[in-house]
């Protein structure tokens, strides 16, 4: 039997789902969702259309004016609350589960928390929309430049507190450099340490990156860039020379995106993320070459990935994280709707993972030792059954096989079989050690 169907849907998707048939051709399937238009997403609760970073800034404004009642929860809260389930939800109902997954890779590429204040909370939504989404199957310079700038991203590293020190501003306030934004940039997102900069390449990128911040309490709300805090003259980083000005950091974006270590370091997430913990340095090389020949192409690199012999043999080689764990699960079972994005979001939250809040700006792990463990095991057997008993009307076999078909091994099935309950059953499924991977 031909498994590259369900490989498909489990390896570059999100898992099955029992009303989504399986395609005929995985490839033209993988293909579609790439070359088509981003679907839209749901409607944050109580939201007419999808929240800007202007309308999370409001929500915060008018939630500092106003006195909360004992015990009301923060407007902001609630706010990042609607948005983070709405996504949830997006993932578990989605029909273009690869694009969905890109679209979390590249979230988690450039990692914006909620941890970094209500500032930042209230832009997430916006960010993935305005930011990451629209540049899946763009091109990377492009999806660089819209992050770096993006109010999510400058109040998450705290850009509006750079300030060149021979700019107006500086000379004004003795305030200086924030290097936040540039080191994150050059490490995490682009060419790495491995480029070989230097500590003066961060300095002089900073002082290139002032004048970027966001504005949160006037008009206009949002993304702003202020010359009186540009730090004047030109700078060099990394052996390329820049001259004064917002127009600079479009250039110097647009080096450091296509700089070969950009590609290697690229190319190496991607494979980890899509084919081995250990990336086989035959896939990185072919995954680095697309990112080289195609000026940094992202469709081209999606519809290369699936084509690696690698990511098709062995199936089931990826450990899955929890938030994918969670999200397979409730697919597998036919969940729908918010009221699943908001146990999905929950379900994350118990398991360490919790949506949109990485602990780190690197985000979160993407290889199996981040992930197990006495206690991180624990957690998802407690959830396993917990899960269970939300599903326990269903048919234990029928889920089976919508999750694994015939990747799952003799003994999963012979466990069910014998099961004390559905829900035993069902339990014995997540808990199985296929279904924990991809």
């Amino acid at each position: 039997m031909d498994t590259r169907p369900l490989q498909a849907a489990i390896r570059f998707g999100l898992g099955s789902r029992p009303d989504q048939a399986l395609p005929s051709d995985p490839l033209a399937w993988l293909d579609a969702q790439i070359a088509g238009p981003d679907p839209e997403p749901p409607l944050p609760a109580g939201w007419p259309a999808p929240p800007t970073v202007p309308d999370g800034y409001r929500v915060l404004n008018a939630s500092e004016r106003n006195k909360r009642r004992p015990g009301q929860r923060h407007p902001a809260d609630l706010h990042f609350e609607a948005e983070v389930i709405a996504a949830q939800a997006v993932r578990i109902d989605t029909a273009a589960p690869y694009r969905e997954r890109l679209v979390a890779f590249w979230a988690n590429h450039f990692t914006v928390a909620r941890r970094a204040g209500y500032g930042a909370a209230v832009a997430i939504g916006p960010y993935l929309r305005e930011a990451i989404r629209p540049h899946v199957n763009g091109r990377f310079t492009d999806m660089l430049r819209a992050v770096a700038t993006h109010p999510a991203m400058l109040s998450y590293l705290n850009q509006s507190a750079s300030v060149g020190p021979n700019s107006a501003q500086g000379k004004r306030t003795g305030r200086g450099l924030n290097e936040n934004l540039a080191r994150e940039i050059l490490e995490l997102h682009t060419v790495t340490p491995a480029a070989g900069y230097s500590q003066a390449d961060v300095v002089e990128f900073a002082r290139l990156l002032t004048g970027w911040g966001n504005e949160r309490r006037k008009p206009p709300l949002g993304v702003v860039f202020r010359a009186s805090h540009h730090e004047p003259g030109a700078k060099t980083v990394m052996g390329r020379r820049f001259e004064e000005g917002r127009e600079a950091t479009d250039a110097a974006l647009r080096f450091l995106a296509e700089h070969p270590a950009t590609h290697r370091f690229l190319a190496t997430k991607l494979v980890r993320h899509f084919v081995a913990d250990d990336p086989p340095p035959a896939a990185v090389a072919r995954i680095e070459a697309v990112l080289r020949d195609t000026g940094g192409d992202l469709a081209a690199v999606a519809a290369a990935l699936p084509r690696l012999p690698q990511a098709w043999n062995p199936p089931l080689g990826k450990l899955r994280s929890p938030a994918d764990y969670t999200i397979a699960a409730l697919r597998a079972c036919g969940a729908r709707g918010i009221a699943s994005g908001r146990f999905a979001w929950g379900s994350t939250v118990r398991m360490n993972q919790s949506a949109w809040d990485a602990r780190q700006p690197n985000g979160w792990p993407d290889h199996a030792g981040a992930w197990l463990g006495p206690e991180p095991m624990m957690q998802r057997l407690d959830w396993c059954y917990e899960v269970a008993g939300h599903f326990a009307r269903l048919d234990p076999m029928a889920v089976l096989d919508t999750a694994l078909g015939p990747l799952a091994r003799d003994e999963t099935r012979q466990a069910l079989r014998g099961a004390g309950s559905p829900r035993d059953a069902l339990a014995l499924l997540f808990a199985s050690s296929e279904f924990q991977r991809r």
